[in-house]
């Protein structure tokens, strides 16, 4: 079986930044990672469902808004996947999620926290998402990263999969 091309990358070495993960078929997948995984907490689930719908709704009415194909959270609870259709780079996300978080900073609830429109209406925390929001800005400006450490796999069949 053909190793998941995010499992190639060495998550004890990954810092917060925004990674592509992927592209192909017309899509680009972008890795908005939050916190350092396996050394800092994972993101609180209320406070990461209600970054996802926050982040959701702004980037569907953003100016990128004809390309959003996806946001929504990773199940590792360390950060977000944005996929994307056109052409943007690394440095384009950056700052499509820095205003977004900089919105995030100003809202006073969550969008779609009704039973009628949420899966899961309670499980929300606007204060935390928000102090999220801001760690993730100043890591953003301040230590951005964006270039994957790859780990080198070797599958039961001898093959060696390192292409991230």
């Amino acid at each position: 079986m053909e190793v998941i091309q995010s499992f190639t990358i060495d998550h004890t070495r990954l810092k917060p930044g925004i990674y592509i993960s992927r592209q192909d078929k017309g899509f680009t997948t972008f890795d908005l990672r939050i916190t350092e995984p396996n050394r800092e907490p994972a993101v609180a689930p209320a406070a990461m469902h209600s970054l996802e719908h926050l982040m959701a709704t702004w980037f569907r009415n953003s100016c990128a808004k004809d390309d959003v194909v996806y946001v929504g959270p990773m199940g590792c609870l360390t950060g977000m996947y944005i996929v994307m259709t056109g052409t943007y780079s690394v440095h384009d996300m950056r700052r499509l999620t820095l205003d977004c978080l900089r919105w995030i900073l100003t809202q006073t609830e969550v969008p779609a926290t009704q039973p009628e429109a949420c899966g899961n209406y309670l499980l929300h925390d606007l204060p935390m998402c928000q102090w999220e929001s801001a760690r993730y800005i100043d890591r953003l400006e301040h230590h951005f990263h964006s270039e994957y450490t790859k780990l080198q796999i070797t599958l039961d069949d001898g093959r060696v999969f390192a292409d991230a």
